[in-house]
């Protein structure tokens, strides 16, 4: 690529990241609007029954006609996951996956958006405690994976000539970027989603993709800010409403002079609450995880309707409680049109305090009081988190702690059933309870007149959601961002710390957890400080499947039919580093034990793939197999190298690399030392294969037909699996040259390199394989993803204590 065509491409990657927004934006306004317009619907419905069956005395029929709209809902987001079960949940524990260098089966998949995005509506307008968040910012994220991509599995007939982008590492930043995006249109917070996907999700990050994915937020904020105030208000170009999610303004009447937003004396409730609130946190993580454990265990192996079941149980629970507890446990209170604190002046970005006060609810109330547990279950959980921001005097300890509770324990069953769900929004109302249950509690018994309750209330939000998800950076921001405020920068920061350092002494956060489950070899930022007593010879994988340069067709299939690895060394035989080893040199003599190792598995590899090539159609190819199969050796009980030393040095026999080795092979034959040459991935074998790019034994290499890059990555992502090939068509004895294609220069390391410099080389560098190449150039292991994860490495670690 010159430098033309690499500005065209750069110009390229700034249109599609600003498109990326854009439909991310228009995702959430799709997503928005609808669940609006249902929850209006319903709760007009209701509301009405309610009011007339109070009267007449046929409450039953309000609670069966709010069931029915309930369970339709959850049925119909049930349905959705059933056809793609990878839009359940949230959908950040798979993208910070992706991210982290995991490719987790459909989870960018358009489908996998259809259903997220629809299903996610039908879960909040069904009454769950659920948000919609989480379920944006993986909208976000499977926009910015296909965008680029001009093609998807959903329309194959569908094909655009687009050649940009063919890469896993853009795709993962355009990825980054539609996460972030997600964010961004959720709250509002441009800058707070882009470091969201900077803390949270991505794993290798540049400068580059700093302003890139800040662009990308920057246009899905706008683009959702733009359409919902011109639908919402008829302004159009006002910009009135930032993101689905506003916490509206905090500001002191200009008449109460003792109002603060906040004071020093406070930063001490704070600090307690951010305990509390780590704690909360913690218990709800380890229920959710109990809870997760009984579900793989006795709901996924049955079959798929109890999955609709359990979630229609789960909202037919929910739907009870929230009725009957806004019946019997609310209380009624008087309507106040005045505020000893002045908070009932304050006013919402695009509302008025009117808004507010107009959302109370007067269910099971006489005239002039209302009811301040309805107030809180039957509105969106936005309009509930306004009530608790933006209202003073208006709970009592008893409702907010019953409210709390409820909400705590249903919202932890709810997440991980088989519907779109998002976790942001619950535990900020959950949090937003508690922290107005502290101010009440501080105004009433202790008698500290100046605090302000919505400031109890934020701080109890960030306490509560940052005690879940262990978000530090990105959450501060995102609520500063959403509050536009400043000045609540301190005490949030604070609080959030604590709230953190308090849950990560006892579990790990709500996603971490959720991944953990799933089993997907996730990497840390960095690795314990006692892992540096391992070395990559500890960790790395001394059973080689390699290929050489040039290698046979019939090899090239037996060792992709018998393997699932994605890459494989390319190696030849080094004939004088053998001489020097069989001489006994020093250098070599320090990698002897990953030789003694392998002596005996590469016998066992060659036999392994003599067995396969006997289901290869061709009878030319089983009958050559049959000649040259061998049965592997038994270890011997002396000490093999002694045995190599003291043998005298023979020359090889005149074979080809792929034939397998003789039983009256010498050690010394059946032994060679493997010179590292590169790596080659599986898909780029298949590719080599479809297209039959290969030479025959009477001709020179150079008559092998040559491909170009666009040419290898056409069919990317999805190449063609080996067990689907037609073999007939393919020649056995056949070479193929794959030194063209291979990456004859990928990072390396020594046997003798400390864990902790492998895993930051691997993670910085975004790697999928790290070949461990001796001090003569033979490679002597490989270390992947699985060789430094966690458990693996304690696992390793243990087994050198015992050497010790």
């Amino acid at each position: 690529m010159d430098n033309k065509k690499g500005r065209r491409y750069e110009a390229v990657k700034w249109v599609m990241v600003f498109a990326i927004g854009v439909c991310t934006g228009l995702v959430g306004l799709f997503v928005d609007f609808f669940v609006r317009l249902f929850s209006q619907l319903k709760f007009h419905v209701v509301q009405t029954s309610v009011e007339e069956c109070s009267e007449k005395g046929c409450l039953a029929v309000s609670l069966l006609e709010l069931l029915g709209f309930n369970l339709t809902f959850i049925f119909l987001a049930s349905l959705l996951v059933l056809i793609e079960p990878v839009a359940a949940g949230s959908g950040i524990p798979e993208i910070k996956c992706y991210l982290n260098g995991v490719k987790v089966p459909g989870i960018v998949r358009l489908r996998t958006l259809v259903c997220k995005a629809l299903g996610v509506l039908f879960s909040v307008a069904g009454g769950l405690f659920v948000g919609k968040e989480g379920p944006m910012i993986h909208s976000g994220a499977i926009v910015g994976a296909g965008l680029p991509q001009f093609q998807s599995i959903s329309f194959r007939k569908i094909q655009f000539n687009f050649p940009y982008f063919r890469s896993d590492r853009d795709k993962r930043d355009f990825v980054s970027a539609g996460a972030a995006a997600g964010v961004a249109a959720a709250f509002g917070a441009p800058i707070g989603g882009t470091l969201f996907s900077l803390e949270e999700g991505s794993s290798f990050w540049n400068q580059g993709l700093t302003w890139k994915v800040l662009f990308c937020s920057m246009a899905a904020t706008f683009t959702l800010n733009f359409f919902r105030s011109g639908i919402q208000f008829g302004s159009w170009g006002s910009f009135q409403l930032p993101g689905l999610l506003n916490f509206g303004e905090f500001k002191c009447s200009d008449s109460d002079k003792k109002c603060h937003l906040w004071t020093a004396m406070d930063l001490g409730f704070f600090i307690m609450m951010g305990i509390v609130g780590g704690l909360l946190g913690a218990t709800f993580n380890c229920l959710n995880k109990r809870l997760a454990k009984y579900r793989m265990r006795n709901v996924h192996p049955k079959p798929k309707l109890v999955r609709v079941l359990e979630s229609l149980l789960v909202c037919l629970t929910t739907t009870v409680v929230v009725f009957v507890a806004s019946m019997i446990l609310g209380e009624c209170r008087q309507m106040s049109s005045t505020n000893p604190s002045g908070n009932s002046t304050l006013s919402l970005q695009g509302s008025s305090s009117e808004d507010v006060n107009s959302s109370i609810k007067t269910f099971f109330c006489p005239n002039e009081t209302y009811n301040d547990m309805a107030t809180l279950f039957f509105n969106p959980q936005e309009s509930a988190i306004l009530q608790l921001f933006h209202q003073d005097g208006t709970f009592s300890p008893v409702t907010l702690s019953l409210f709390f509770l409820l909400y705590f324990l249903l919202s932890c069953w709810t997440y991980g059933s088989s519907v779109p769900s998002g976790l942001f929004v619950p535990s900020l109302l959950c949090g937003a309870a508690f922290g107005r249950l502290v101010a009440n509690l501080l105004k009433s018994y202790i008698g500290l007149d100046h605090i302000y309750s919505g400031t109890f209330a934020l701080i109890g939000a960030a306490a509560f959601l940052g005690g879940v998800v262990r978000m530090t950076i990105s959450l501060t921001v995102i609520l500063i961002e959403s509050t536009n405020e400043i000045t609540y920068g301190l005490p949030i920061m604070i609080t959030l710390m604590v709230a953190k350092w308090t849950g990560d002494f006892f579990n790990k956060g709500i996603y971490d957890i959720h991944v953990t489950l799933r089993g997907v070899p996730l990497l840390e930022w960095e690795t314990e400080v006692e892992m540096d007593k391992l070395r990559a010879s500890d960790i790395m994988e001394p059973n080689l499947t390699y290929v050489y340069p040039h290698t046979r067709i019939q090899s090239l299939v037996s060792i992709l039919r018998t393997t699932v690895h994605h890459a494989f060394p390319v190696v030849t035989e080094n004939r004088g580093n053998e001489k020097e080893f069989m001489k006994g040199n020093q250098l070599i003599s320090n990698n002897i034990r990953f030789k003694k190792s392998s002596i005996l598995t590469r016998a066992g590899e060659q036999r392994k793939r003599s067995q396969s090539m006997k289901s290869y159609p061709s009878s030319e190819l089983r009958n050559m197999c049959d000649e040259h199969v061998a049965p592997e050796e038994p270890p011997e009980k002396e000490d093999l190298l002694q045995q190599m030393l003291e043998r005298r040095y023979t020359p090889y026999p005149n074979l080809y690399p792929d034939q397998s080795p003789s039983e009256e092979w010498t050690m010394e034959e059946r032994f060679r030392p493997l010179t590292f040459h590169g790596l080659i991935l599986r898909s780029q074998l298949v590719t080599l294969l479809v297209r039959g790019v290969c030479y025959s034994e009477s001709q020179s290499s150079t008559s092998q037909p040559r491909l170009s890059y666009a040419e290898m990555a056409e069919d990317y992502p999805r190449y063609p699996d080996i067990h689907d090939l037609d073999l007939t068509l393919l020649t056995p004895r056949m070479i193929v040259d794959v030194t063209p294609y291979m990456n004859p220069s990928p990072f390396t390391v020594s046997p003798n390199t400390h864990a902790s410099q492998v895993f930051n080389l691997f993670r910085t560098m975004g790697l999928r394989h790290l070949p461990v190449v001796n001090a003569v150039g033979e490679i002597v292991g490989i270390i992947t993803r699985h060789n430094l994860t966690h458990e693996f490495l304690q696992a390793r670690l243990r087994q050198h204590y015992q050497t010790i």
